[in-house]
């Protein structure tokens, strides 16, 4: 069977990031301002533990795959690691060019904000296409 990019998994898959955006927005924001952590570890910290309940929930519930075996655990972490450096390598950069004169604080919150919108979209290619193996 056919099927779309843009389809019911796709309406599944950003329920499920409701979720995991409410948690780790918290967390990442929380661990740069209120703790001082930098900013590539607020980011990372909040996709290791985003990404733990985006591969249970996404698998189950989004894409229903039935797979239980170490390659799909594998390419799930390989596709998170390459979508979070594509997404904030891109955000951080971006944002502070168009943020120039601003404080360093406030483009890493914007570019955290930037990278995570990126993060959503190119993930979500990665698991329907990569991780779970979805055919169009």
């Amino acid at each position: 069977m056919k099927k779309k990019i843009f389809d019911a998994q796709f309406i599944r898959f950003l329920g499920v990031g409701v979720i995991n955006t409410a948690v780790g927005t918290g967390t990442m924001f929380l661990l740069y301002n209120v703790f001082g952590a930098g900013y590539w570890i607020s980011s990372a910290f909040n996709y290791i533990v985003g990404s733990i309940v985006s591969y249970i929930l996404n698998k189950k519930f989004t894409f229903k795959n039935q797979d239980s075996n170490k390659k799909t655990i594998i390419k799930f972490v390989v596709g998170i690691a390459v979508c979070y450096g594509i997404a904030y390598g891109i955000a951080k950069p971006l944002v502070h060019t168009l943020l120039v004169g601003q404080s360093q604080k406030m483009a890493d919150n914007m570019a955290m904000l930037v990278g995570m919108g990126l993060f959503v979209i190119i993930n979500y290619l990665s698991q329907k296409f990569f991780t779970f193996n979805s055919k169009v």
